[in-house]
């Protein structure tokens, strides 16, 4: 969602006719709500079960269909919408999507056909791409990741230190895992969470910093709260689904941790130092950023996150760590939305 922000204001400044639709997935409305935008709800997220995945996958088709049948687009912008593909094919719509993820092979098998453009990162491997039905052909390719679309217009904003009676610099940011995504069947039960096995030990050693534990869903809230109850009722700790402005969070805390990748690449681009404990293999953007020294690191053992964070935090903040030099680190690589705008504009145009 905050992804499309900036290419929603873009294509509004050349008055454009905009019908916005979201799913209910992870922070979605919630996003979309505090950036006042205008959209429709259409569907939701799956699940972790098959059977659930695909009844919703036909739901949403059909709930989908009479919006785009009455708005009729001239075009079809999506972040993975697998309906919306499917019924902009059916129905003769030029489109065009971003996919960072092939990783997530059955979504991309079911997306890739329908699409009549992909912007993907050039660092990962168009290979990957072709070997689940993409045209190669119809591949744009750029020199940076997604993440750069938000943040090349980002501003910190000090006022969210005030708001949460923050310091900077002392407090961390934990993220679970997306462990209901179907990349990660197999790997773990949908509700659990390593946060469980190692945060106790970090917070054990610093007690006077503030934590913010950011789960994904209901069930990863009462897991943790379940296995850290011994913490839990301590006022630095605070369990929650959603917060607003993480963005700012990330760029004024000590250290990042992640069990998925989009945060660990914010933070990391912010020149925060961040540690992704994905248990699969580092994706080619984790590559891409720290061959271009960024701070992050991809570790997937608890007590090497654990030795790690602690060595982060006992550091003194780098020189430029609360300054605005990311900006030009940013500056020097592609911004995906910036490729979309323009091809879109210049399509329609003709």
């Amino acid at each position: 969602a905050i992804m499309f922000y900036s290419l929603l204001n873009k294509f509004k400044r050349e008055d454009a006719e905009l019908l916005i639709t979201a799913r209910d997935y992870d922070s979605t409305f919630q996003i979309l709500d505090d950036l006042n935008i205008s959209y429709q709800k259409v569907g939701k997220h799956g699940g972790e079960k098959l059977e659930d995945k695909l009844e919703t996958y036909i739901h949403r088709l059909a709930e989908l269909f009479p919006f785009v049948t009455k708005f009729k687009p001239d075009y079809f912008i999506t972040f993975s919408s697998v309906e919306g593909a499917r019924i902009s094919y059916g129905l003769n719509i030029p489109s065009i999507g971003y996919n960072d993820e092939p990783r997530n092979v059955p979504v991309c098998k079911l997306l890739f056909p329908y699409l009549d453009k992909i912007i993907i990162p050039a660092c990962v491997p168009e290979q990957l791409y072709i070997n689940l039905h993409a045209n190669p052909n119809k591949l744009i390719t750029y020199n940076g990741i997604d993440e750069i679309a938000w943040l090349s217009e980002y501003e910190p904003n000090p006022k969210i230190l005030e708001k949460h009676s923050l310091e900077k610099g002392k407090f961390v940011i934990i993220r679970s895992e997306p462990s209901f995504a179907s990349y990660f069947i197999d790997k773990l039960k949908p509700e659990e969470s390593l946060i469980s096995q190692f945060f106790p030990p970090i917070f054990t050693k610093f007690p006077d910093l503030k934590y913010f534990l950011i789960v994904r869903t209901e069930k990863q809230e009462m897991f943790l709260k379940k296995k850290l109850k011994n913490y839990i009722n301590n006022s630095n700790i605070k369990i929650a689904r959603y917060m607003p402005d993480m963005v700012d969070l990330c760029y004024y805390s000590a250290l990042v941790i992640s069990g998925g990748g989009t945060i660990v690449r914010e933070s990391s681009l912010l020149n925060v130092p961040s540690i992704e404990y994905f248990p699969g293999d580092s994706a080619p953007q984790e590559h891409f950023l720290i061959d271009n020294g960024f701070p992050l690191l991809h570790i997937k053992e608890c007590e090497e996150i654990v030795k790690k964070s602690i060595e982060i935090i006992s550091s003194k903040p780098n020189s430029d760590r609360f300054n605005n030099s990311f900006k030009e680190k940013i500056k020097k690589f592609e911004n995906p939305n910036e490729i979309c705008f323009n091809f879109v504009k210049d399509n329609l145009i003709d």
